[in-house]
C-alpha cells in the first residue's frame, strides 16, 4: 500500500512538472549531415559498410571502447548515464575503466542533478575522462524526446517504461535531423556487454521494440549495422548499396541524402 502511494504521488508529481515547465529535447552541439552511427555495448557490434569521415558517432557508456576499434578515438557525442561515474558495481566500474584517459567531443550525462555540475567534473577528471562540451540532461528532457519523436509520454516511473540509452540517441539522432542512423552493438534480445564478461540481461527490452516498430512504421530512416538484429527486427539492414548512395548523395550536395524510400 504504502509503495503504491508513492508510485501515484511520483506519477501525478512528474505529469504536471512535465506539463508546466513544458521541456524541450536535449540540444545538439553539432550538426548532423551525413549518417550518424549509435554504438552500443551488447557483445555484437559492427562497423557499418562504407564508413568514413562522413559519419558521425555516439557512443553509449563504455561503447567508445567498440568505437576506438574501428580508429575512431574520439566520438562526436558520448552519453553516459549518471551511476556509471561513481557508481560501485562491476559493470560502472568497469565503464570507467574503459573510458579511462579518453575524451569525446560531447559528453552528454544522463540524468545527473544539474546543480551538482562542479562534483560530476570532478568525478569525471578523477577517471581522466575529458570532454569539449558537457551537458546534463535531466528526465524531462528525456521525456520530451521521446514525446516530440513517437508521440508516446512516458513518466519513467519503472524499467519497463524507458527506453535505454541506445534508443534515446537514436531519437536524438532523428530529432537533430540525421538524414540517416545506424545502430551496432543494440540488441534487444541481448545479454551481457563487450567490455566485460558478467553477461547481465538488458532492459527496457519492450519500450525499445516499441519505439523501433513505431520508428520504422512512421518512415525514419534507421538500419542497423548488424544482420541478426536485422533478422530478429525487421529494422533494414545498412548495405554497400546505401552506402555508395550516399555517397552519391554527399557528391550531388544538399538534400539528396539517404532517405526512407531508398530503403530495400
Amino acid at each position: 500500500m504504502e509503495k503504491s502511494f508513492w508510485d501515484i504521488k511520483k506519477r501525478i508529481y512528474r505529469s504536471i512538472k512535465y506539463r508546466l515547465t513544458r521541456p524541450s529535447p536535449p540540444p545538439s552541439p553539432c550538426s548532423f549531415t551525413g549518417p550518424v552511427v549509435v554504438v552500443g555495448s551488447a557483445p555484437v557490434s559492427n562497423r557499418p559498410a562504407g564508413f568514413d569521415d562522413g559519419f558521425s558517432v555516439i557512443t553509449i557508456n563504455g561503447s567508445q571502447w567498440v568505437a576506438s576499434q574501428w580508429g575512431v578515438e574520439v566520438p562526436d557525442i558520448t552519453m553516459l548515464m549518471f551511476h556509471q561515474v561513481e557508481g560501485t558495481t562491476y559493470n560502472a566500474r568497469e565503464v570507467r575503466r574503459v573510458l579511462s584517459g579518453r575524451r569525446t567531443k560531447a559528453l552528454f550525462l544522463l540524468l545527473w542533478r544539474k546543480k551538482d555540475r562542479a562534483r560530476l567534473e570532478r568525478l569525471l577528471a578523477g577517471f581522466n575522462y575529458g570532454y569539449d562540451y558537457l551537458y546534463i540532461v535531466d528526465r524531462y528532457e528525456r521525456m520530451a524526446l521521446l514525446d516530440r519523436m513517437t508521440g508516446m509520454r512516458s513518466l519513467e516511473l519503472d524499467a519497463e517504461s524507458k527506453c535505454s540509452n541506445g534508443v534515446n540517441a537514436v531519437l536524438f539522432a532523428l530529432y537533430h535531423g540525421a538524414p540517416a542512423v545506424i545502430i551496432t552493438g543494440i540488441d534487444p534480445n541481448s545479454s551481457g556487454h563487450v567490455y566485460n564478461n558478467a553477461g547481465e540481461g538488458r532492459l527496457h527490452v519492450q519500450m525499445d521494440t516499441i519505439i523501433l516498430q513505431r520508428l520504422l512504421a512512421a518512415g525514419r530512416p534507421i538500419f542497423t549495422a548488424d544482420p541478426a538484429v536485422a533478422a530478429a527486427t525487421g529494422i533494414p539492414a545498412w548495405t554497400e548499396e546505401l552506402a555508395n548512395a550516399r555517397r552519391a548523395a554527399a557528391v550531388a550536395g544538399p538534400g539528396a541524402g539517404v532517405q526512407a524510400a531508398d530503403r530495400p
